[in-house]
């Protein structure tokens, strides 16, 4: 990421110091974009490092993860769309097993307090036990995980170089993939370049766009985040037979139907869109909100004002919205190179 869009460059989150980071190591210090908001990640018991990364990197690419040494995290997660899944509606699993969600894109993952469309996981370090060892995933157990690695002259090295010791263990081996996933930072399109006033402009059609997404998308989709981090029934269904959402984590009623807000961020590129990957373009999804929300008992009040249904928008006004989401894409994240596979480098 291009040091014009850190707040300060070797700044460190929770106290954590700088010192005795060279200048080639720079490119692995956990930088703060300024119009970004403070991370929530603790990083005070898991400071970036290169060598940490550089073995996250290499775990998160090796189907070594999964039970038949088939599936890597990067199957569902691709780098050209911002780590989500441009081939599958649901993600296949080992085995071919399809799942039941779309899988999401990872990105700014040092920014979020819940993970998953149920927010099932509410700290980073814990995401990828829930990937392994899923059955209809990687079908795999932490335990094996760390003996399959343990067999490996190269792991054991990496190990080494991360933690000082060559004893793999499954605690060190989350903490190298989430500093890997901390330092997926997507703060460099178009939208941020404007934001900072760093040389930026955008069209009178984009300009528009913006003005109607603060009218009429922004009470979920908030802040330079865009996304307030809430569960939310954005009107999909009327029923919740397949898929409660939210209410599988917390057995409320009250959350039945409720997912995720996703960030707008590369949305350009992360579709198919929706928790079950129902809609193909972006068209579609304004297309919902203004004409095919459905009534429900948990519908967010956000899309019932005054007894009418989702939101009012005319075509001019959601060609204008998605000319305006198009300049949140961030091509240097996808082409950045400390996120490609290491094994074809």
């Amino acid at each position: 990421m291009r040091t014009a869009i850190v707040f300060i460059i070797g700044l460190f989150l929770f106290g954590c110091g700088s010192e005795g980071i060279s200048p080639a190591d720079t490119a692995y210090v956990f930088q703060q974009p300024s119009n970004f908001p403070p991370a929530t990640y603790t990083f005070e018991n898991n400071p970036v490092t290169k060598d940490r990364f550089e073995l996250g990197r290499a775990l998160f690419y090796d189907p070594v993860l999964s039970a038949d040494s088939t599936i890597a995290c990067a199957n569902c997660h691709q780098q050209v769309r911002s780590f989500s899944d441009p081939v599958h509606k649901f993600s296949k699993g080992v085995n071919d097993v399809s799942g039941f969600r779309n899988a999401p894109a990872i990105q700014n993952m040092a920014f979020q307090a819940h993970f998953f469309w149920d927010g099932g996981v509410n700290h980073l370090d814990f995401v990828p036990i829930n990937a392994i060892t899923s059955e209809i995933e990687m079908a795999e157990s932490l335990s094996h995980v760390v003996t399959k690695l343990s067999r490996s002259d190269v792991y054991r090295e990496k190990f080494e170089n991360a933690f000082g010791t060559g004893e793999v263990s499954s605690q060190k081996m989350l903490y190298a993939l989430s500093q890997f996933m901390n330092m997926m930072i997507s703060a460099d399109s178009r939208y941020d370049r404007y934001i900072r006033h760093e040389g930026e402009t955008l069209t009178a059609d984009e300009a528009a766009g913006m003005k109607l997404f603060a009218t009429k998308c922004s009470t979920c989709h908030a802040t330079d985040m865009f996304t307030d981090g809430t569960f939310r029934n954005n009107g999909l269904n009327e029923t919740f037979a397949q898929d409660s959402g939210r209410a599988r984590v917390t057995e409320s009623a009250d959350d039945r139907g409720k997912f995720k807000v996703p960030s707008l961020r590369n949305a350009e590129l992360t579709f198919p869109y929706m928790h079950d990957g129902r809609f193909r373009t972006l068209q579609e999804v304004l297309n919902h909100y203004a004409h095919s929300v459905k009534e429900s008992e948990t519908l967010d009040p956000a899309l019932k004002q005054n007894g009418a249904l989702g939101i009012v928008m005319t075509d001019d006004e959601k060609a204008k919205i998605i000319l305006y989401i198009k300049t949140l894409t961030d091509r240097n994240f996808t082409n950045d190179k400390r996120f490609s596979n290491p094994f074809l480098n």
